[in-house]
């Protein structure tokens, strides 16, 4: 496995478009939080009470990930989103709308963590920006536990891709493939995020959404685990260029995968 190491300071500059952090919404928030606690060993930080009843998921005392709890009214769907980094989240929301996506929540601020939205791209795919201030966001990479990696699931790439690639300022590298449409975003040289043309494949009670990856000591282990603690295995683990990869849905539905790294 990949040695751990910080990911940020408290006022750590990422460059824009790079992923930052997840968030989980749900309506049963203690269930949930026992789930991802035997699943992937967090501990759960003090709820900070911004947004409504919110936790934060810990691993050795750094913040990976942030689970709140719907008000009861609204039966949104559950799913993972990730938050892109921006130094102007007013500016990079004028660019949403523009490209002709939608801005759903703010801009607004969160105390003083930083400034957000939430918005959703052209197909439909949400997802979160984030200009940090004193939480710069997921601050530890290349542990079980940790998110690894993002990747938005639509239709085909080509539109989605100028989308993002506008608002976030991404390069972008197609996998060239007669059969196979994937593209990875870059920010500053280094992949990113990755978009997967499925066409008509794509599940239609979901349409686009992002995918958010998080790494396993263990993939078939923690299928195993997935199983026992309520949820259910989506797709079968294969052996992919990234490593061991398998996708799974928690207790509420909420689709995620994981993956073991090459050793």
């Amino acid at each position: 496995m990949t040695e751990a190491r910080e990911s940020a300071g408290p006022y750590a500059r990422r460059a824009p478009g790079t992923p930052c952090w997840v968030t989980l919404m749900v309506h049963g928030l203690a269930d949930t939080r026992e789930f991802y606690e035997e699943l992937f060993g967090w501990e759960f930080g003090p709820d900070p009470r911004q947004l409504g009843p919110y936790v934060r998921a810990l691993l050795d005392g750094h913040e990976v990930a942030g689970i709140g709890q719907l008000p009861p009214e609204l039966r949104l769907p559950v799913a993972w989103t990730p938050y892109l980094t921006s130094d102007d989240v007013d500016r990079a929301a004028d660019q949403v709308r523009l490209c002709g996506g939608t801005v759903a929540v703010g801009p607004l601020d969160a105390a003083e963590d930083g400034r957000m939205a939430i918005a959703s791209d052209p197909s439909g795919a949400v997802f979160g920006i984030w200009q940090g201030a004193a939480h710069p966001g997921t601050t530890i990479t290349g542990v079980p536990g940790a998110p690894v990696w993002n990747e938005l699931h639509t239709y085909e790439t080509v539109g989605v891709a100028k989308f993002y690639e506008t608002v976030f300022g991404y390069a972008e590298e197609p996998e060239v493939s007669a059969d196979f449409d994937y593209v990875n975003l870059y920010v500053e040289g280094r992949p990113v995020a990755g978009l997967r043309g499925m066409g008509h494949t794509l599940p239609r009670d979901r349409g686009s959404h992002w995918l958010t990856h998080f790494e396993v000591a263990d993939a078939d282990d923690t299928l195993r685990r997935v199983v026992q603690l309520g949820g259910q295995v989506v797709r079968a683990s294969q052996e992919t260029a990234h490593g061991r990869v398998a996708t799974v849905a928690d207790r509420e539905g909420a689709l995620f995968s994981v993956v073991q790294g090459p050793r």
